[in-house]
């Protein structure tokens, strides 16, 4: 049963202002235009027994991994879902919402989130906020725990394509980004009992106008990471308080010359994936080209430097 714990309650009470974290800019290692990628929208990363997967919100049937070769990365077929089906529509929030959901697929899973443990590999739909869980295999169902319609009661998920955004599964804890308007955390044990959480803002993260919101999420050492998009920001967040630690801005990475896309509401970090080798998050272009090529619509990944001063921690 979903609830809003006493945690929640107390972290809000506890912290009503913004902490003042570090923000440090992002020191970039490397970044990649990643072939085979134009027109899928990528939007979620997880490492996967030492690489990395990626899933497509325009491609519900497959799971893809990050090949790296000669300096370049690559998007190359891995697993193909079988047996997953449709599952039952969540009720609308609002009568508009609902509208709109009458001239969407069906068939759209519209995943956008991605995390292996265990030997298997689950995704969320932002679609039907729900979980699906993938064998070695191929073979795919979802998860029978629905806890959509308690998050939307306690006021979450109330746009459509703008809910459940990012996914990972921590030890038996799953935790699920819940996108923005309003922006939390969906906290989900392995028997379905859930908590909504709010996050404590980070004093200096620039939205630069636009909603606070909440991209992708990985779980490294024993913290969670959020990828807050419209800050172009990663953050180290402590459990159980999700206080920041610190956090690494990109925004001059992303919005460089040689980077940017030409529409810059697209061209955001969605994917997250966060391990020894450093941070990488990959944008989600909406198939849009870059300013400098507008004809070439890849993807561009960024691995990211942890802080020097996190280097102990790690």
């Amino acid at each position: 049963m979903i609830k809003r714990t006493l945690f929640s309650v107390l972290a809000v009470l506890a912290a009503p202002l913004a902490v003042a974290a570090e923000i440090t800019p992002a020191k970039l290692l490397a970044s990649y235009w990643v072939d085979s990628s134009a027109g899928l929208d990528i939007s979620g990363l997880s490492f996967c027994s030492g690489g990395l997967l990626a899933v497509s919100d325009k491609n519900s049937e497959e799971i893809y991994t990050l090949e790296f070769r000669d300096g370049r990365a690559g998007l190359a077929p891995y697993l193909r879902l079988n047996g997953l089906g449709v599952p039952q529509r969540d009720k609308p929030a609002s009568a508009w919402e609902g509208i709109k959901a009458l001239f969407r697929s069906a068939a759209d899973l519209d995943f956008e989130g991605v995390s292996c443990a265990d030997g298997r590999v689950y995704l969320v739909s932002e679609h039907y906020n729900r979980i699906a869980i993938v064998d070695s295999g191929g073979s795919a169902r979802w998860q029978e725990h629905n806890w959509s319609a308690l998050a939307k009661s306690q006021g979450f998920l109330q746009k459509t394509n703008a809910s459940s955004e990012g996914l990972v599964k921590a030890g038996d804890t799953f935790w699920v980004a819940m996108e923005r308007e309003p922006r939390g955390l969906l906290r989900l044990s392995a028997g379905g009992a859930a908590d909504t959480l709010t996050l404590p803002p980070v004093a200096g993260l620039d939205f630069a106008g636009r909603s606070e919101d909440l991209a992708g999420l990985d779980y490294y050492d024993g913290a969670l990471f959020t990828l807050e998009r419209n800050a172009h920001a990663v953050c180290r967040r402590a459990l159980p308080s999700l206080q920041a630690e610190w956090c690494v801005d990109y925004r001059f990475l992303e919005e460089s010359p040689e980077r940017v896309y030409e529409e810059t509401r697209y061209g955001k970090g969605e994917g997250l994936a966060v391990g020894e080798q450093g941070i990488f998050v990959v944008l989600d272009n909406n198939n849009v080209g870059r300013a400098q090529a507008p004809d070439d619509k890849r993807a561009l990944l960024l691995h990211l430097a942890m802080p020097e001063k996190s280097g102990s921690e790690h």
